[in-house]
């Protein structure tokens, strides 16, 4: 038994002599050991970093009961031998988890000494390291930055989420809940697709976890991650008593020769000039004294894929009491490391844009940063993109240049999709994988376009796996030289989605075999281009009422080269709404009379947008407060009598500042019914504009489906798309008047 706990020992460059050995057995083995309470946490921690999920799976390999192992996790007493078994298969200092340090005089001075001397090795080679380091983590380019950024200047916190979302247990329908603001099913939250669990920061992770896995989506921030580890550790911010290594693993992986990782950890060192470079980095990888971070495990290629695995696998076997951390793309890889624990980088929250927009325009123009958050507020769906790092770079350099987002938009997606289909992998000279034979850039778009508008058609934000890879068959099938083995295909659409969930993020899993596009966004984009296309007016216009096509509308009549026919249907799909109801044709004509009862120098379809809101008493509505307002001052600079403008100018006065919303709302939930009939009485008097016109309930919804839907019409008009100088005449001199007959 003395021969086997020091054999375990030596292992873990625990062990002391023998003779040490024998004295403390013959002292000892009449009684039992226990844990320490102080390092009961510390013990069970060390079950997971062995690779050990379960007791049972300690006891099994010790050949021990099961009690054994669960009294020893529980700081209770177990034989003295077992106790020096289990601590040397963990890796653990015996006597200093049973807290027998004091004992042998000698011992602590001599492991003292040898504390010292590898004290003085870590600190010596961190400061050979650390120009390196510096030079290779301390700074980030990309996209089309002309110049590199301090990371120090840049870096946002990482937070981390400990359940992998492509791997929750859960429905479609728990998801869609998610997505959903309230059981009205055309209002989505905008941020509904992004994680809902618990975030954790990045650096406690790596704190709590002595082997990690960080998985994360194209752009994510997992290099950026690790190189900040990098430069923490060197500064002697984390984790001061190791000395960082930073290995690209492609390009480990292709250095020639084929080093194993001890071998490339000391070419490493003698390139910072470390004497004795291979036994040095022996000594204190057997010693735990080194932060390994290996980055971009999907990077590497296939022909070198098993081989890469294997080195890291035997490599965190070895030299498991150091610290290890690797990055990969989700998806990436169908490997799992022993003892490694899994966690995603989360998307960005808001507070963390906002910090990484400040940091951003920090140096060259603070109050362009102030101005980049306001309009991303403004602006959900381009505020959706700022969660990928990666795409907020691309918004900050854009935003940098023009001191704006374009006002066409769909040129933004249009960029941001083709950074993650080619340009990220591109200036960064990796080379991917085939998809699937001549499945071309092109061919990628036109896939993922067709995906989003059957799907958004349908209202399936997110889609079940097996549904998705039909998509992908039916798409594949027509292409030169495919298969006609339908086996063969359904292999083939799998392989293409697992390939554009890994290397452009895209399509995201989203819980176990439930897909959706990474951002509604781009589902909206691809939607718009499938549209565009194929010329699908017809089609988008069917949806001109619902609320949720809002942006493809808005995202097609910036994409297409001539918007008119387009622009023009979808003003005859608005008359159509209330063509046939002879009442509400009626109100329209009454709208038009009143609008042309006094002579102002606005347009005609601005004042009969004013008499309809005025008519359909909009101001019951909070949502339309802010419109009242602007109608009334706009009332009071028409040439009216002076009682008529006095009395509206009172009533004006009464109206809190709409900036305060809660104020405003608290306001108008006391005051707003008297307010508006003050307003009616006046209007009738002066006007004859407080006409009851007894709208029944459905009049009143397709009234207001009328009014939104003119107000789109309005906003595609007001967009950066091309319409002709004689459509755009038409629809102000038609807007909101009768059909005639």
């Amino acid at each position: 038994m003395i021969n086997l706990c020091l054999t375990l020992l030596e292992l873990t460059g625990n062990a002391p002599d023998r003779a040490f050995l024998e004295e403390s057995h013959t002292k000892y083995m009449s009684r039992s050991l226990r844990v320490s309470s102080q390092y009961i946490k510390f013990v069970k921690m060390a079950l997971r970093r062995n690779g050990y999920a379960r007791q049972r799976d300690l006891a099994e390999d010790l050949r021990l009961t099961r009690t054994t192992v669960s009294n020893f996790l529980n700081g209770k007493p177990i034989d003295y031998l077992n106790f020096l078994e289990i601590c040397g298969k963990l890796g653990l200092d015996y006597q200093k988890v049973a807290g027998l340090t004091e004992t042998i005089t000698e011992v602590l001075v001599e492991e003292q000494d040898s504390s010292i001397d590898i004290d003085h090795l870590v600190q010596s080679c961190r400061e050979k390291v650390k120009p390196y380091i510096k030079e290779r983590c301390g700074t980030m380019r990309v996209l089309d930055m002309t110049l590199p950024i301090g990371l120090d200047d840049i870096y946002t916190n990482v937070n981390i989420l400990e359940t992998i979302t492509g791997r929750r247990r859960l429905k479609i329908e728990d998801l869609q809940a998610e997505l959903l603001q309230n059981s009205d099913t055309e209002e989505l939250d905008r941020f509904g697709l992004c994680e809902t669990q618990k975030r954790v920061p990045g650096l406690n992770a790596v704190q709590e976890h002595s082997k990690l896995m960080v998985l994360g989506k194209p752009g994510a921030g997992k290099t950026t991650f690790l190189k900040y580890l990098a430069i923490q550790c060197i500064e002697g911010q984390f984790q001061s008593d190791r000395f960082p290594i930073f290995i690209t693993l492609k390009d480990f992986a292709e250095a020639p020769k084929q080093p194993s990782i001890l071998e490339y950890i000391a070419q490493q060192l003698s390139k910072c000039k470390v004497t004795d470079a291979n036994l040095k980095a022996e000594q204190l990888l057997e010693q735990g004294k080194v932060l390994i971070l290996l980055d971009g495990l999907d990077e590497v290629r296939e022909e070198d894929t098993k081989r890469v695995l294997k080195q890291v696998q035997e490599f965190s076997y070895q030299y498991h009491t150091n610290q290890f951390v690797i990055t990969c793309r989700i998806a990436a890889k169908e490997y799992t490391f022993q003892g490694f624990t899994e966690v995603e980088v989360a998307d960005f929250d808001f507070d963390q844009i906002a910090t990484f927009a400040q940091n951003w325009f920090r140096l060259k123009d603070p109050v362009k940063g102030e101005r980049f958050i306001q309009k991303l507020k403004e602006n959900e769906p381009i505020l959706e993109l700022a969660t990928n790092p990666l795409l907020l770079t691309l918004l900050c350099l854009v935003f940098g240049e023009a001191g704006d987002f374009p006002a066409n938009r769909s040129e933004l997606y249009t960029e941001g999709v083709d950074v993650l289909l080619k340009k990220w992998d591109v200036t960064r000279n990796i080379e991917r994988d085939r998809l699937y034979k001549d499945l071309s850039l092109q061919r990628k778009e036109d896939l993922l376009s067709q995906i989003a508008l059957t799907t958004f058609e349908q209202k399936d934000y997110f889609f079940k796996k097996k549904t998705v890879e039909a998509y992908i068959v039916d798409f594949i099938s027509n292409l030169c030289n495919a298969s006609t083995e339908q086996k063969e295909l359904e292999l083939d659409s799998e392989a293409v989605l697992k390939s554009i969930e890994a290397q452009h993020g895209l399509l995201v899993a989203r819980a176990t075999g439930i897909y959706s596009f990474s951002d509604l966004t781009f589902h909206e984009y691809f939607a718009a281009r499938e549209i565009t296309r194929k010329s699908a007016w017809e089609r988008l216009v069917e949806h001109i009422t619902e609320k949720r096509w809002r942006e493809v509308f808005l995202l097609t009549v910036g994409m297409m080269r001539e918007a008119n026919d387009l622009i023009l249907l979808m003003k005859q799909k608005i008359d159509d709404l209330l063509a046939k109801d002879e009442k509400l044709q009626q109100f329209l004509a009454w709208v038009e009379k009143q609008s042309k009862s006094v002579k102002v120098l606005y347009k005609p379809a601005a004042i009969r947008a004013f008499h309809f809101d005025l008519a359909l008493e909009r101001a019951r509505y909070l949502d339309l407060n802010l419109a009242l307002d602007r109608d009334l001052n706009l009332a009071l600079n028409r040439d009216l009598n002076p009682e008529l403008k006095r009395s509206l100018q009172q009533l004006l006065d009464q109206l809190l500042d709409p900036k305060d919303i809660e104020a405003y709302k608290q306001w108008w939930q006391e005051n707003g019914q008297a307010w508006t009939e003050q307003l009616r009485a006046v209007m009738i008097k002066h006007r004859n504009i407080g006409h009851d016109w007894q709208f029944t309930e459905p009049q009143k919804e397709l009234l207001k489906q009328y009014y939104d839907a003119n107000k789109l019409l309005i906003d595609c008009l007001n967009s950066d798309c091309y319409v002709s100088r004689e459509v755009r005449q038409e629809i102000e001199d038609t807007l909101l008047l009768p059909v005639k007959r």
